[in-house]
């Protein structure tokens, strides 16, 4: 996914506690969901960004050479401008394209 595209701000926002709780109707259980889904995030970007930052790995011992490459830095400089995760899946959970079950809650209406 390109995060770059998402409407998630950049800065933080203050939002409305109600607003997150809508779904979940506990807002515990929404920010429950919102740290777990930027966990994920979060450890998809890494993963992206250290396959991309790979491409540059020198595997030479020599301490004295250091290459600076344009292109390490400007995905660097991408990476860093991005939202951050939590920011990415508030505005995810918001805009309803998170999906989420609670597993008790699937026990209890098979039980009944």
């Amino acid at each position: 996914m390109d995060y770059k595209k998402s409407k998630a701000p950049v800065n933080t926002v203050t939002r409305n506690i109600m607003d997150l709780c809508d779904e979940t109707n506990n807002i515990y259980e929404s920010v429950a969901i919102i740290g777990k889904r930027a966990n994920q995030i979060s450890t998809e970007i890494k993963q992206d960004l250290n396959k991309k930052l790979a491409e540059f790995a020198s595997y030479n011992d020599s301490l004295e050479e250091v290459f600076e490459n344009r292109e390490q830095i400007e995905i660097s400089r991408y990476y860093e401008k991005l939202p951050k995760a939590t920011l990415l899946a508030t505005q995810e959970f918001i805009e309803g394209n998170v999906y989420w079950r609670d597993p008790s809650q699937d026990n209890q209406t098979e039980q009944a």
